[in-house]
């Protein structure tokens, strides 16, 4: 698949994602938000794929919405908007919670900016790695809006409710230190790139199916109440051990030649 303003590179198991309109500042236009849409459904699809690296091209994760040109053709503006069901995800919200709905782990790696509806897409990864330059912000507000981009179910796992609405109320920008310590970042480095990698080739030596019921089970039982939390619990671990990759991972334990694992098995 051809995409115009993103990068998708696969390289042993790793799909590193490029958001890639660096004379923009990857600022996020119509065709942007579509084609977040789409990788992620191919990810989705490939089951060779293990984990998923995301950035931006150019030094900056993204400026956030492209706002002339949205602004400028109000139809595209009311078509990331717009659902069937007040319950679904329109395509603004996919483009963040749409990363939590993959069975691979996600990890974004934020240098420069990440503003607005970038630091929602920001959100949906499993885990954020920032460059000490880097600058984030919640900015709806500024525009006279609410965030709405389901950014809100990941921040509210991450921060006390009053420093979230400290930034949703005042679309402050804030350092990657001080998001190292609200938890909107899970570390601070000078080469994030770099440590994204070796988180990835730590996941690559896992049961890509373990790997895909913890990322399930987690995000689906994080708030869940404790009943629902240990019946998850109980039948993902039933799936679990009739795969092939459990029996591959008990063999790698023991095993000096460690046997590869096979594609992931999608049983949920």
């Amino acid at each position: 698949m051809n995409y115009k303003y993103l990068i998708l590179k696969i390289e042993e198991g790793v799909a590193y994602i490029t958001l890639n309109r660096p004379e923009k500042i990857n600022a996020m236009n119509y065709e942007l938000f579509c084609e977040i849409d789409k990788v992620q459904k191919q990810v989705k699809k490939d089951k060779t794929i293990r984990v998923v690296i995301l950035n931006g091209a150019g030094g900056n994760f993204s400026s956030g919405i492209d706002v002339r040109s949205m602004m400028g053709n109000s139809f595209n503006f009311a078509k990331i908007g717009i659902k069937l069901f007040p319950w679904s995800a329109n395509l603004a919200q996919r483009v963040c919670i749409g990363w939590q709905r993959l069975p691979v782990p996600v990890i974004a790696v934020i240098e420069g900016v990440c503003f607005g509806a970038a630091m929602n897409v920001a959100l949906g990864a499993d885990m954020r790695y920032a460059s000490p330059n880097a600058k984030l912000g919640i900015m709806e507000v500024k525009w006279g809006m609410l965030p709405d981009m389901a950014g809100l179910d990941t921040l509210r796992g991450l921060l006390p409710k009053d420093l979230a609405l400290e930034l949703i109320y005042t679309g402050d920008e804030i350092s990657a230190t001080v998001a190292e310590s609200y938890n909107l970042v899970t570390r601070v480095s000078d080469d994030p790139m770099a440590e994204a990698e070796v988180m990835a080739k730590k996941i690559l030596n896992t049961s890509p199916d373990a790997a895909a019921a913890i990322k399930s089970s987690t995000h689906k039982s994080w708030n869940a109440p404790t009943w629902l939390l240990l019946t998850r619990e109980t039948v993902y671990q039933i799936a679990m051990i009739m795969s092939k990759n459990w029996r591959i991972a008990s063999l790698r334990n023991k095993a000096e030649k460690k046997p590869p694992f096979v594609s992931r098995q999608r049983w949920w």
